[in-house]
């Protein structure tokens, strides 16, 4: 995927205001810089030729290496000398309040501050912008679409919520007129997005700290669906009652998307159909307004893929791709980082790791292993992630996490949230409650206990999953720094086996560079 970098003119703005010294914006000082989205923007900026430099609290000495090689100058903590003096705008994270120094310091030095989402609105302002929304599966058909739009030569410039492996890159920049984002509906920050062509994949209640009631939250699709001019298109997920509600005051044409359900007399624009499993993944095809359209192979596992492929097939067609460059594309995907994502093996069990952490991901996921691992047991550690979230979906969550054989859940990641003794207290109340319902479940005190437990446990012909949105990836390394600590040499055969780089996959021919 070759790709040619945007350039931007050298200048120093003179006011917060001055949209014309904006667009000569090249330096960016990120605050809450090793989140997914931010670390994204990052590279982007980067490959567009801007001096980026930032800071995060959560920032390690391995992680401030590994980003000081992509070119980033990226401080651990946050303080007000962070703060070069001559950046141009200062771009933050959500999870970053006003109180925050190096805001402080920027205030005092007349530097112009951007949220993380109104950075990319600015970016996306002169381009096409190509918009995916929705509760699940945003990552992955961003990444999809980016990546057959880069196959099929129309370089755009990309930015996803997570890194797309074999290339360990969450962004890319071309000189083409698209700009592929993840578009959050998270504080409403999708409402500063222009998308020209937009994907809604579903809706489903989330985001408690934002959207107490879910009325409110399709309300927010609402507005983001009538940003989509008459000019461009709409797609949202078929029999989605609340996506449909959603986009009913939208000026754009609306087309529907799913996969062909038997019998069913409702049919979709676009359509997946004949679903094979394979080695590897899923192979179908794709019927456009009851027409074919294309046989697509996947070689990433699961049905909701099979949904997400789908829909980025239909945006990239939009957006001037070939046919032929979608199913090429799409076939050679390598698929994203924590999603499903084989990390080793152990004494002959397969480890999983997976960012699910809403109740349908968490059973799409533990469906997906069921599938293509028939008549192995299945293991799931579970990292909750907000006790907002888990409290209040709390049944969803119990049926989820009982389709798995054996269950360790650990306290709530309560990330944005101010909460004493809750995290633990919710996981075990869920853990009983999965036993409840005829599963097996028990609660872990920390990620080291569950990591005792496996190592007592896990048995070869095993499949690990952790899931979660928060540490719980830890597990895996945690298991590598202890068992050869445990173990005798001679058994050393048995150690957890990871790739010591998940970068180290050779690119494929058409991967973009940085």
């Amino acid at each position: 995927m070759a790709t040619a970098a945007t350039t931007f003119a050298a200048s120093k703005p003179v006011s917060r205001t001055d949209s014309a010294c904006e667009t000569l914006w090249r330096s960016a000082h990120l605050v809450g810089a090793c989140g997914s989205g931010m670390k994204a923007l990052a590279e982007l900026l980067v490959a567009q030729g801007w001096e980026i430099t930032g800071s995060d609290h959560n920032a390690t000495q391995a992680v401030v290496a590994e980003l000081a090689g992509r070119g980033l100058r990226i401080h651990a903590g946050h303080q007000p000398r962070f703060l070069p003096e001559e950046t141009d705008v200062l771009v933050y994270s959500p999870a970053v309040g006003t109180d925050n120094p190096e805001r402080q310091q920027a205030v005092r030095l007349g530097i112009p501050q951007m949220s993380y989402s109104q950075m990319l609105g600015h970016l996306m302002r002169d381009r096409e912008g190509v918009c995916i929304a929705g509760t699940h599966g945003k990552s992955t058909t961003t990444a999809m679409t980016g990546w057959i739009l880069t196959a099929a030569g129309l370089a755009p410039s990309v930015v996803i919520g997570a890194e797309v492996r074999n290339i360990g890159a969450s962004a890319w920049s071309g000189d083409g007129p698209h700009f592929v984002v993840e578009s959050c509906e998270f504080q409403k920050s999708f409402l500063d997005l222009a998308p020209q062509h937009a994907v809604i994949l579903g809706i489903e209640p989330d985001h408690f700290d934002c959207y107490p009631h879910f009325d409110e939250m399709i309300a927010a699709f609402a507005e983001f669906a009538r940003r989509v001019p008459r000019c461009g298109r709409l797609l949202i997920k078929g029999g989605c009652e609340a996506s449909r509600a959603a986009c009913v005051a939208a000026a754009a044409p609306v087309e529907t998307f799913a996969i062909q359900a038997a019998g069913s007399q409702t049919a979709a624009d676009w359509q997946a159909a004949d679903l094979r499993r394979t080695d590897v993944g899923t192979r179908f095809r794709i019927f456009h307004g009851g027409d074919f359209f294309a046989e697509i192979a996947l070689a990433i596992p699961g049905v909701h893929n099979v949904v997400n492929a789908l829909a980025a097939s239909a945006l990239a067609w939009w957006s001037g791709a070939e046919i032929a460059a979608i199913r090429e594309a799409l076939r050679e995907f390598p698929g994203i980082a924590r999603r499903f994502e084989p990390v080793g093996t152990w004494r002959g069990a397969l480890l999983i790791d997976d960012y699910a952490h809403h109740p349908t991901a968490v059973g799409a996921a533990l469906e997906t292993a069921r599938e293509r691992f028939a008549g192995r047991r299945i293991w799931c550690v579970f990292q909750p992630h907000q006790v907002s979230r888990t409290e209040a979906l709390f049944a969803d969550f119990t049926r989820s996490l009982a389709k798995a054989d054996q269950v360790l859940i650990v306290p709530v990641f309560a990330a944005r949230e101010r909460v004493d003794r809750e995290p633990a207290e919710t996981s075990r109340r869920l853990a009983a409650q999965v036993n409840a319902e005829g599963g097996q479940a028990r609660f872990a005190q920390s990620l080291d206990q569950a990591c005792a437990t496996l190592e007592d446990e896990l048995r070869p012909g095993d499949v690990l999953i952790t899931m979660g949105a928060g540490d719980i990836g830890k597990v895996h390394y945690a298991l590598t720094r202890s068992i050869p600590a445990n173990h005798p040499p001679r058994r050393a055969s048995g150690a957890l086996h990871l790739a010591e780089d998940r970068r180290s996959g050779a690119a494929l021919h058409h991967s973009p560079k940085f």
